[in-house]
């Protein structure tokens, strides 16, 4: 299940390669005020192996598969797509083999989640299979530490050829390069990879989630999560790759990949997001609040995470140098983003948004609303942006030199990487395909790598009013892996990015057997927030019956704006309760208009807008209506359990 809570330090108030290629460029600071006008795409789909109708064992038949080299299932392929290994020529997934026949056929060895690589040029491996399945068939003694319940989520393909990280694994061929036939299953090992959280090194050591390696090939990030009582939070860390051999404590004793100079992304003793003088409350939308890394943009210089607000209800993707600490907003859009890939040369970010759905706008329409209800929120909006397994996503590619807004363009959203006039079902624009997690960049800079699901019961038909489609893909099946051409561009010379350092001077080096850190704390109580352009908002914290967390904020704006664009008046007062620690229950009022760039209002119906959200399963159920107009159009909440 893809659990997105976005609750850790700061994010709620609380009581008290080659050397002579070239290198890649840092961007800077400055914009321009002229969007790109849109380019050439050309999407295809990419190949995949047979699916069988039968999934019991011997039902991937060679009439299915001439090959023998495997079936998945028209719904149980588990697909997930990753990146390019380094030639652009291949494509690496990770999916779910079925129906093969039992031992000693030598077709058994398809079954199960595997990893593979697939072909991106139109041409074939040697036995005419455009796929080749790398740990399909490796010698049980090469498995260290794997067990049943292996997760290879989004395989990242190392630089030098022979290498994959996926989930919390690491896939290498030794000295030959996966694509080659060289690379076979007895040359295949798969190592762990373990994070030490006992003092003595003892025991399995931490759970980790969601790793992303740096394009140094040394680093990676990745998040964990923390339990306590009722609350959940999630923090995230950056550290080093080191192989260990011939381990001596802590499991598994095999040959591993251990973390080692782990580093919290997080700085307990940093600026706070929301902090209070007296009775002036400040919001710092430039302090570090890594709510879930997401990877490393810029030229690897940069943790990019989801963060934070800085306008209410929009999610948005941040990045933080690692070095210095500056943080800076790298998307802009009011609905919800959250997986993102950046280009080899740092200047374009591929993500998954759920702009063209208008998901979200009923929330985020209204921009330069600063985020005081965000401290309670933002765990809830962020898991309506699903409809259970039905993901409102479609990928999009994004300027960053592009000022994000002009007087004469508005605001800057990118353009969508697979918008085509012909809509029609299984075309690639089709909305009934929605967009799976981490689009990727090939490594010069002009293919993009996808994948998507096709909408399926529970999230479609019955009482849902979506109506089910019925697959023409290849087989009836329900995941497509996609690849996007942007025709009109130049391959971008290899980037070779050297490693960086382990030391991130404003995070806090973790120390193994050390809880969880503590969060900046702002004092319950009545405060004036002041615009940075004009206006003010006066604000209320309340705190719950026990007086131990906050419950209700409330504020009434007059005039306000940071931005010099929206200027806000009115009252919104939100209170969000936790029946258990994955639920939670908002009750919603607002009174809201915005005047400016655009003439906005944000207003409950009669009695307010209640909702229930579980983030485990991103159902959405609502009493009462919460409606956003900007310009004279109109944003309504999604149908319950839609």
């Amino acid at each position: 299940m893809h659990l997105k809570l976005h609750v850790l330090l700061g994010l709620y108030l609380t009581v008290a390669a080659q050397s002579d290629r070239p290198k890649p460029v840092k961007r800077g600071t400055t914009h321009s005020s002229t969007p790109p006008e849109p380019e050439p795409i050309e999407v295809v789909e990419l190949p995949l192996p047979p699916v069988t109708s039968n999934e019991t064992t011997g039902g991937c038949t060679l009439s299915v598969n001439p090959h023998g080299t495997g079936c998945i299932g028209a719904n149980s392929s588990n697909l997930l797509s990753g990146t390019f290994l380094p030639d652009g020529d291949h494509v690496t997934a990770s999916l779910e083999f079925t129906g093969a026949p039992a031992t000693p056929d030598p077709a058994s060895i398809y079954t199960g989640l595997n990893l593979i690589i697939v072909r991106a040029n139109g041409t074939l491996f040697p036995n005419g299979d455009a796929w080749k399945c790398i740990t399909c068939g490796v010698p049980q003694d090469q498995q260290y530490g794997l067990t049943s319940t292996m997760d290879y989520q989004y395989p990242q393909a190392f630089n030098d050829g022979t290498r994959v990280l996926a989930g919390n694994y690491i896939i290498d061929c030794g000295m030959a390069q996966l694509a080659s036939p060289e690379c076979t299953p007895d040359k295949v090992h798969i190592y762990p990879i373990r994070w030490n959280t006992s003092p003595d090194g003892s025991g399995a050591g931490g759970d980790i989630r969601e790793l992303r390696k740096h394009p140094d090939d040394v680093h990676i990030s990745f998040n964990a999560m923390s339990l306590s009582g009722a609350t959940t939070a999630q923090y995230a860390y950056f550290a080093r790759l080191e192989f260990n051999p011939a381990p001596t404590t802590g499991t598994p004793l095999t040959p591993r990949y251990d973390l080692v100079n782990v580093t919290g992304l997080y700085e307990s003793k940093g600026a706070a997001l929301i902090s209070a003088n007296g009775s002036a409350l400040t919001i710092n939308t430039k302090a570090i609040s890594v709510g879930e890394a997401r990877g490393f943009g810029g030229v690897g210089d940069q943790v990019q995470y989801v963060g934070f607000p800085a306008e209410s209800c929009n999610i948005d993707i941040f990045g933080v140098d690692l070095q210095s600490g500056e943080v800076v907003r790298v998307t802009n859009g009011p609905e919800y983003v959250d997986p993102i890939d950046t280009s080899p040369d740092g200047r374009w970010v591929v993500i998954m948004d759920t702009t063209d759905t208008d998901r979200l706008m009923f929330f985020a329409g209204m921009r330069g609303v600063p985020p005081l209800i965000d401290a309670l929120t933002t765990a809830a909006i962020s898991s309506i942006r699903n409809n259970g397994k039905r993901r409102f996503f479609e990928p999009w590619i994004y300027d960053l030199d592009v000022a994000p807004y002009s007087d004469d363009k508005g605001y800057y959203e990118g353009q969508q990487v697979n918008a085509d006039d012909d809509d029609s079902s299984g075309s690639v624009s089709d909305s009934f395909w929605n967009g799976g997690a981490d689009p990727r960049w090939s490594p010069d800079g002009t293919k993009i790598a996808y994948f998507e699901l096709l909408t399926q019961e529970p999230d479609c038909g019955g009482s849902n009013p979506l109506p089910c489609p019925v697959s023409n893909a290849p087989g009836g099946r329900n995941a497509r892996l996609m690849m996007a051409t942007l025709t009109s561009r130049e391959p971008l010379a290899r980037v070779v990015v050297d490693p960086v350092s382990d030391t991130v001077p404003w995070g806090e080096p973790y120390v193994p057997g050390s809880g969880a850190p503590t969060a900046p704390s702002v004092p319950f109580g009545n405060y004036t927030l002041t615009g940075q352009v004009s206006g003010h908002a006066d604000v209320t914290l309340t705190a719950n019956s026990a007086g131990t967390a906050l419950e209700t904020v409330d504020a009434t704006y007059h005039n306000y704006s940071d931005d010099g664009l929206n200027f806000i008046a009115g009252n919104e007062k939100v209170t969000a309760l936790y029946p258990n620690v994955t639920l939670i229950h908002v009750d919603w009022i607002s009174n809201l208009s915005s005047s400016g760039i655009s003439n906005s209002t944000k207003i409950t119906g009669p009695g307010g807008f209640h909702f229930d959200v579980d983030v485990q399963l991103n159902k959405f159920y609502a009493n009462g209506s919460l409606t956003t107009t900007v310009d004279g159009v109109v944003y309504r909440q999604p149908e319950n359990g839609c």
